[in-house]
């Protein structure tokens, strides 16, 4: 695995903490949202994914504004943004990963599962008795970090409106 700096600076005005990471291959993970290429993670979303096709720009948005801890993948030498997650959490008893993609050019590369290593590493994640994922064809990488089916997969219920996104109600 490839050498990772770590670096902190606070964020005046908020309670957050901005990370970063670098790997010797000239990619960073920084939770900075200020750095988010929204229209980036947008197109990828709305376009490429199989779990938010169509999701529009202004959902997006309200997510990310909401979420406690982004994660963006760049590519220092360009700033673009190569992939992205997010992690919804109470910072104290549970968190949904959601959204993770690394874009498609750039796969193979370790960028996920340094990505996936970075998100349950976090020192705001330590400690968290459960954690939540949905995935339909990634289930050999998030297994490397822990993740199992359901133990109980009957206690667990939920709300879905698979086309939401297709009659305005967002």
């Amino acid at each position: 695995m490839p050498d990772t700096d770590r670096n902190h600076r606070a964020v005046p005005l908020t309670d957050a903490i901005i990370d970063s990471w670098r790997r010797d291959d000239g990619f960073v993970i920084s939770t900075d949202k200020a750095r988010l290429d929204v229209a980036a993670v947008h197109g990828y979303l709305s376009a490429c994914s199989y779990w938010a096709k169509g999701v529009p720009r202004a959902v997006v948005e309200r997510a990310i504004a909401g979420t406690p801890l982004v994660f963006g993948v760049y590519e220092e030498s360009t700033g673009r943004q190569v992939g992205f997650a997010r992690v919804i959490t109470d910072r104290a008893t549970m968190a949904y990963l959601s959204d993770v993609f690394i874009v498609p050019d750039y796969q193979g590369r370790g960028l996920g599962t340094w990505l996936i290593e970075t998100i349950v590493a976090h020192p705001e994640l330590r400690g968290l008795r459960r954690w939540l994922l949905a995935t339909a064809d990634a289930h050999g990488l998030y297994a490397r970090f822990g993740f199992t089916p359901l133990a109980q997969p009957d206690r667990w219920m939920e709300r879905h409106f698979p086309d939401v996104y297709d009659d305005g109600a967002t």
